[in-house]
């Protein structure tokens, strides 16, 4: 089973994604781990990543699809993966098309977190990150066991920049309308569920976990 996880910033992706995955035994692929492995590691493409990342740019999409097709290509995703943080566009979404028709499998799930403004602004004011790590915690919903210590690998937390009510409405908009074609993309190939993704993260599993085993 392939299932892909899309919504805006907030949404959830991240934990979802985590907790289907080891709900699911199935593999989880995130891009921004796959970048940091990438450039902690020192691959070739790490290293050409780290140029981009370094000076605040974007990481390339044909850069981002070469990692990522080098992780679809592990003896691990054979029974399945949870992509997490890619196709952001439908440039990429045709590229993923691409590598899975060699492999001869496809996309069998693609899961949008509809999530409400007032939610998201709520999430991510108060979320924290592992600058380590990159591990999500947040200040009510989900605090660290330690004050701004990571519980996964004892790192520093911080809350991000962007991470301020008037720049994560600016986001939401820029998110709104590069995510429009992504969404009819998959509508059209009849992959696409919605579902609400305002409640806690339990429930909102349990959604996700009905609709993979209904396909």
């Amino acid at each position: 089973m392939r299932i892909i996880l899309l919504g805006p910033p907030g949404a959830g992706k991240g934990t979802q994604a985590i907790n289907l995955a080891q709900r699911l035994k199935l593999v989880h692929i995130s891009t921004g781990d796959i970048l940091r492995q990438n450039v902690s590691n020192g691959t070739d493409l790490g290293k050409q990543a780290k140029g981009y990342m370094d000076s605040g740019a974007l990481v390339p999409d044909d850069l981002v699809t070469q990692m990522l097709e080098r992780q679809i290509n592990q003896p691990d995703t054979e029974k399945g993966f949870i992509l997490d943080g890619y196709p952001r566009n439908i440039s990429q979404a045709k590229a993923l098309d691409k590598i899975l028709k060699q492999k001869n499998i496809k996309i069998g799930l693609v899961v949008y977190l509809d999530t409400s403004e007032s939610v998201i602004i709520q999430r991510l004011t108060g979320r924290l990150v592992c600058k380590f790590c990159g591990a999500n915690f947040h200040i009510k919903n989900m605090p660290p066991k330690i004050d701004m210590i990571c519980d996964k690998c004892g790192g520093e937390l911080y809350q991000r920049t962007d991470d301020k009510e008037e720049t994560i409405k600016t986001r939401l908009e820029v998110y709104k309308k590069e995510a429009s074609s992504l969404i009819q993309y998959y509508e059209a190939g009849h992959q696409l569920r919605r579902i609400s993704a305002d409640e806690d993260a339990d429930p909102v599993l349990n959604k996700i976990v009905q609709l993979a085993q209904s396909i």
